[in-house]
């Protein structure tokens, strides 16, 4: 299996994501760190934080590198909270994510994949599911946050939450900006497999009162092989009626991964 085809199933969830609007205000991360704030605290802080709206609908920027080349595309997402992640580009490749299912369909080579998140839990190490990939996308932890099970400590300019004991099959960085308890990175290690997840929030924005990423960063490697993903906003409306038309059409492959 190839580099690019494994991580197929990253990209298709990567380009939902990181949402604001055209009035949206960019926040300056400017927040002091206080070294003297506990684990207990700071995981009730991102709680505050959380992401509530109902429906969002947007177009989302994406620049895909790999060994040196470069491609840009525009997409269409929609998301209802909890519930399902869309994205369509010009309807020639669709993709939809509900708890149960992931599926996708390219009309340009008539394939398509549909399944669950048990080949995306085998590529981690750990189990993933509709919750944690939303998360992730939101800019929160893509996992539960207990402070008995994590320490706290200061990492150049963000507050880092780490389990007191890794996982044998992962090590779990993650980092939250101070000033609005956001996620600044979210880092997962496999060093036996040599690979590495990374996403990183390099800014976020004030929309109706939610703070929400506005530019992220995605590095996936593996061995010596590394994808970037570079995402850009472009624009959203939050809480609108939507539809998340989806039907694989008949005839098409089914791609094995």
């Amino acid at each position: 299996m190839t580099f690019k085809t494994q991580f197929s199933l990253y990209t298709i969830l990567f380009l939902f994501v990181f949402v604001g609007c055209k009035s949206a205000k960019t926040i300056v991360a400017n927040g002091e760190l206080n070294n003297r704030l506990t684990a207990k605290q700071l995981i009730k802080q991102t709680e505050k934080v959380e992401s509530d709206f109902k429906t969002l609908v947007g177009k989302m920027k994406i620049e895909y590198i790999e060994k040196n080349k470069s491609e840009g595309t525009t997409v269409s997402l929609r998301i209802e909270k909890d519930k399902t992640i869309w994205m369509s580009k010009l309807g020639l490749v669709k993709a939809l994510i509900t708890p149960t299912r992931v599926a996708f369909y390219n009309k340009l080579d008539n394939t398509y994949f549909d399944g669950d998140f048990t080949y995306l839990s085998n590529l981690l190490g750990t189990e993933l599911d509709f919750q944690k990939v939303q998360n992730m996308l939101l800019g929160q932890s893509m996992f539960s946050l207990n402070d008995k099970d994590y320490e706290i400590d200061i990492f150049d300019k963000s507050y880092q939450l780490k389990p007191k004991k890794q996982r044998d099959l992962f090590e779990l960085f993650l980092m939250f900006n101070p000033s609005h308890f956001k996620m600044d990175s979210q880092q997962i290690a496999q060093p036996k497999e040599r690979r590495i997840l990374q996403i990183d929030y390099l800014s976020y924005q004030k929309v109706d009162n939610l703070t929400l990423p506005s530019e992220t960063k995605i590095f996936a490697i593996e061995n010596e092989d590394q994808l970037v993903i570079n995402l850009e906003l472009k624009s959203v409306d939050l809480n609108e009626d939507l539809r998340f038309p989806f039907s694989i059409p008949s005839g098409y492959k089914k791609i094995e991964l």
